[in-house]
């Protein structure tokens, strides 16, 4: 088909956008089709040029494939994808396609039955799994918007009747358990016989067959009214329209007035049911007595096994909900237990990590306590015994750690061994009286060895003993040898128990640095100092003292000197600080720890 000279400058301008723009942009901007559709001030025959604008750019191809895919990743989501089908619908009826006709009536319009349907399958099942009473309402409403699609599109088309009718979506609608959308879909199936009323028979048998049974059972299983009002009056058209179906409900569901009059009887549709009961009964008089009752038998049998399987089926519904709810408990209750118990390890973390800082701060209070009340000469010799015991107290939890860690891995391999000695003894056991019971053989000796072999085996020795000559040393040799491996030994053991004393050395200077970091990191901001949190960081010995207030006075005093006697330092920067007073001053800091003077 070849545009007209004259396109709408609209439909142009948004075909251009839809193709340069992105795959997120395009349902925002084929939504815009609606307004251009809708225009009050079009005339029917601009409305036609409109619509074949339209389909000569392909935007109706764009709704269609936007329906394919995943709508809840839509902008809008499935509103957008309920506009969009109402917009493929009132598009395609009225459209008069000039060149190729045989394309849009046999292949797009049975494509765009086949989207709507499935949008309308996905609709269902997102209405059945929603839990919320909002979100039913909307899916139900998107859902009603997209039958009405079908319907438009349809009866513009009524070709298209029995392409819906042999769709498998539609029947998958059809057999939903919901109520509300098996009722819309009731009244699709009305719709269509209302635009087609022979469409039934032009359909395969088995597709009829398919689509009564499901209203039959509708009527048997369900005690819905609203369910039994729509299959009734459905039913009851389908008799009336073609006399075929009439004779096919007579002969197929002999039991099928007696259904009716029991179950539907009083539901507030008796008259539709009183004609199609009369259509029935009229339909079963006229054929034979005894192949009548024999058909009726089985619709009874039928009936009431199909209710007892319903009834069945309905009374295992409450169990499964039970142990679905029961399920569902206990995992809400582990996650709680499991929530429960992370807070009490992290509060246990924190309580531990407090308690610790609480220790080395106490610690470190009594330490310094200890310090003021030793005489200063002592100070060292109290520091070295107080670094001895932590050593051997560390030391001695280190072995019993280690010793208990290694005592639970040789457990498993010491009861191996054990039960090996058992095995052994009792192989040896039974080894021994094999022994004994056996007759004894009478001796044979060994045999000798003939000239030859006695003369080979001779010179084999001889050989050997040529290539390794015995190593001869004298005993003075030997005493030299002796002594050189006692002073290596001593050596040794010499360097090793140094090795040991640096060792630990460096693991008490490194304790002690981080005393002095945790001290540093742990110190309170100088607007929440106290004098108790300043004592920590003074030097309590008086030259140290006497010597870092020197170093701050001659700071003062440098600072304070005119510029003419700082014409030396013109070149310096503002924040060097003299190499002599940065010497005193950092001489004399003293960090929360042990200075060794």
């Amino acid at each position: 088909m070849a545009a007209g000279p004259a396109a709408d400058p609209r439909v142009l301008s948004l075909a251009a956008r839809v193709a340069e723009g992105s795959e997120r942009d395009v349902p925002g901007l084929l939504l815009k089709l609606k307004e251009i559709l809708s225009s009050a001030s079009l005339g029917h025959e601009e409305s036609k040029k409109i619509k074949q604008d339209i389909y000569f750019y392909d935007l109706i191809h764009y709704c269609m494939l936007v329906l394919r895919q995943d709508c809840s990743r839509l902008h809008g989501g499935w509103a957008t994808a309920a506009q969009l089908a109402e917009i493929i619908s009132h598009c395609c009826v009225g459209l008069e396609v000039k060149e190729d006709p045989e394309e849009f009536y046999k292949k797009f319009l049975p494509s765009a039955i086949d989207s709507l349907l499935l949008l309308g399958r996905r609709l269902q099942a997102r209405f059945i799994r929603a839990v919320k009473d909002e979100e039913k309402q909307d899916f139900l409403r998107y859902f009603q918007t997209v039958t009405d699609a079908i319907c438009w599109l349809f009866g513009g088309h009524t070709q298209l009747t029995e392409c819906v009718l042999q769709n498998d979506h539609f029947l998958q609608l059809l057999i939903s358990d919901s109520t509300e959308t098996a009722v819309t879909t009731m009244s699709v199936l009305h719709s269509i016989l209302g635009v087609n009323s022979s469409v039934l028979l032009q359909v395969d048998e088995k597709i009829l067959h398919s689509v009564l049974d499901e209203l039959v059972y509708k009527l048997s299983s369900s005690s819905n009214p609203v369910i039994g009002n729509a299959a009734t009056k459905l039913l009851l058209l389908m008799a009336k329209v073609c006399k075929q179906l009439l004779e096919l409900l007579a002969t197929r569901y002999k039991g099928l007035n007696v259904l009716l009059s029991k179950q539907w009887t009083g539901k507030g549709f008796d008259r539709d049911l009183s004609q199609l009961l009369d259509l029935l009964y009229l339909e079963q008089s006229s054929g034979k007595g005894e192949m009548q009752r024999q058909h009726q038998a089985a619709c009874v049998i039928q009936a009431t096994w199909k209710g007892f399987q319903t009834r069945k089926r309905l009374k295992k519904l409450p169990q499964a909900v039970t142990a679905l709810q029961r399920s569902f408990r206990a995992k809400r209750e582990r996650e709680l237990q499991l929530l429960k118990k992370q807070k009490e390890e992290e509060g246990l973390k924190l309580q531990m990590q407090l308690q610790r800082q609480r220790a080395m701060r106490l610690f470190h209070e009594r330490q310094l306590a200890l310090l003021e009340i030793i005489h200063p000469s002592q100070i060292n010799k109290h520091m070295q015994e107080m670094e001895v015991k932590s050593a051997l107290t560390i030391q001695r939890f280190w072995r019993g750690y280690r010793a208990r860690k290694l005592f639970h891995q040789q457990k498993q391999s010491l009861k191996e061994y054990k039960a090996a000695v058992i095995i052994q003894r009792a192989a040896c056991k039974f080894l021994e009286k094999r022994r004994r019971k056996r007759t004894l053989s009478s001796w044979k000796g060994p045999k000798g060895l003939t000239d030859e072999q006695r003369v080979a085996l001779q010179q084999k020795v001889d050989d050997y003993i040529k290539l390794h000559p015995a190593s001869q040393m004298s005993e003075e040799m030997s005493k030299e040898l002796h002594m050189q491996a006692q002073e290596k030994l001593a050596q040794f053991l010499l360097r090793s128990r140094l090795d040991q004393r640096a060792a630990q050395r460096r693991e008490t200077l490194l304790a002690q640095v981080n005393t002095d970091v945790e001290l540093l990191m742990n110190a309170p901001q100088l607007a929440e100092s106290t004098e108790k949190d300043l004592a920590v960081f003074m030097s309590r010995s008086v030259p140290e003292a006497t010597k870092a207030k020197e170093s701050h006075n001659a700071m003062l005093k440098y600072a304070r000197w005119p510029w003419w006697k700082k014409l030396g330092d013109e070149f310096e920067e503002d924040d060097v600080i003299p190499d002599d007073t940065l010497n005193a001053e950092l001489g004399s800091l003293f960090i929360g720890g042990r200075k060794s003077l």
